[in-house]
């Protein structure tokens, strides 16, 4: 695939993450805190879950392009192990429910609306990255995984695995707040 098809393909994504997330400030804390059921995440945990990641991922990316030495690439080939994890985040018409790990499953967690503007900061830092990641080559460059620090993926498909991890919560965020407003219709009818 082309780069810049790609980088242009994750800052859309991103765009649209940020365009989700300040229109949220217009909602009570309550419903940003609402939850479908005991296991479920309310919208605010879905978000903070996507801060937990980014606190990791966001200055293991910046870390790579600055002591970066290549240059750009016209062309990014997934790696097999990093393509793997980015499809894996993808979503799909009917997402594969997946298990996440302790640490960063904030169910429960007592959250207010900085939730939203630390995830609204993180994704403007996500844009300043992709627009930097053009001048190096996604290919060459690697990064450290959350899950092992033996790991290593190239800085392409970590960009992918981020940022479709991103719009993989934001979509569930979506549903929480389109079940609760079903909820409410059904009352108020």
């Amino acid at each position: 695939m082309k780069t810049l098809d790609l980088i242009s393909e994750l800052r859309t994504i991103t765009l649209q993450n940020i365009d989700f997330a300040q229109k949220l400030h217009d909602l009570p804390e309550e419903e940003l805190n609402w939850r479908n059921d005991a296991k479920s995440w309310s919208i605010l945990e879905c978000l903070e879950h996507l801060n937990i990641y980014g606190s990791f991922y966001l200055p293991e990316i910046e870390s790579t392009i600055r002591n970066s030495v290549s240059s750009s690439e016209s062309e990014f080939n997934p790696g097999f192990l990093g393509d793997y994890f980015a499809k894996s985040m993808q979503p799909k018409a009917k997402l594969n429910k997946m298990k996440t790990f302790k640490k960063t499953d904030p169910i429960g967690s007592k959250l207010n609306r900085n939730v939203i503007d630390t995830f609204i900061v993180q994704q403007h830092k996500l844009l300043e990255l992709l627009e930097a990641s053009e001048k190096v080559d996604l290919n060459k460059l690697k990064t450290g995984i959350s899950i092992s620090k033996w790991i290593r993926i190239k800085l392409g498909d970590t960009f992918r695995f981020v940022i479709y991890h991103n719009q993989r919560h934001v979509l569930q965020a979506q549903r929480v707040l389109t079940a609760q407003l079903q909820i409410i219709e059904k009352s108020e009818a």
